[in-house]
């Protein structure tokens, strides 16, 4: 008995082999390609602490421009670390377009106070972290002082991150000062009183208060009268005169 041969089988293997073989062709060939530019996009902060072009030069590995650079050459998981490692960067994600362009996107560190102390100045990030000056901007954040260990910042992150959080307190609160028993003094924007805050425990409720007593010496205008604000109780607010 004559056996017949399966002509469909044969044509879906050469359909098959002949896929495989554009597939890696034009793999191969997109991988030689050379990419046509990068570019550095920042998210989150509308004001930059670190340049594009610093991040730019991390982007394309100290290159002249990224049409130096073969796709086939790029690493991005290397990429992103070293803009990772950036004292300012907080987090990247770094692609290729289909059309070559290098793109990093970039989401800063959140600085939310600024500390001085004997030896150095520094910023406090939002994640808690150490962030040095920026030579092109200066974030408006409080001022701290008497902070000489950062063994100290765990009791003071969650209250600085509320007083970042809270538009009232960001316009009002311009400075903290930390004594060596821990004790907080604050001082307004706007107004020459000093704010004895006490330690940071329950700082919500005693920035809540603050914020009620504001508003209302605003409006019967006894807040010019006031030399102390005490806080230290989280059931009160005590003035001096």
């Amino acid at each position: 008995m004559k056996k017949h041969f399966n002509w469909t089988n044969l044509r879906l293997l050469l359909v098959l082999g002949l896929v495989v073989f554009l597939f890696a062709f034009s793999t191969k060939r997109n991988e030689q390609r050379k990419l046509t530019k990068s570019i550095v996009e920042f998210v989150g902060e509308d004001q930059l602490f670190v340049t594009h072009e610093t991040v730019n030069k991390l982007l394309i590995e100290n290159k002249k421009d990224a049409s130096a650079i073969r796709k086939v050459a790029l690493d991005l998981n290397s990429l992103e670390f070293a803009i990772n490692q950036h004292d300012m960067v907080e987090k990247s994600q770094v692609y290729v377009s289909i059309d070559g362009i290098l793109k990093a996107v970039v989401k800063q560190k959140t600085p939310i106070a600024r500390v001085f102390n004997a030896n150095e100045s520094y910023y406090i990030d939002y994640e808690g972290t150490k962030m040095p000056l920026s030579d092109i901007h200066t974030a408006r954040v409080p001022l701290i002082s008497g902070m000489n260990s950062q063994d100290e910042l765990p009791q003071l992150i969650g209250l600085l991150r509320h007083i970042y959080d809270s538009e009232f307190l960001k316009r009002n609160i311009i400075g903290i000062q930390i004594s060596p028993t821990g004790q907080l003094m604050m001082k307004n924007r706007n107004f020459d009183y000093v704010i004895d805050f006490g330690k940071s425990l329950a700082f919500e409720d005693k920035f809540k208060n603050y914020e009620a007593f504001f508003y209302k010496a605003i409006q019967d205008s006894s807040i010019y009268q006031y030399k102390k604000i005490d806080l230290k109780y989280s059931q009160q607010v005590v003035c001096t005169k």
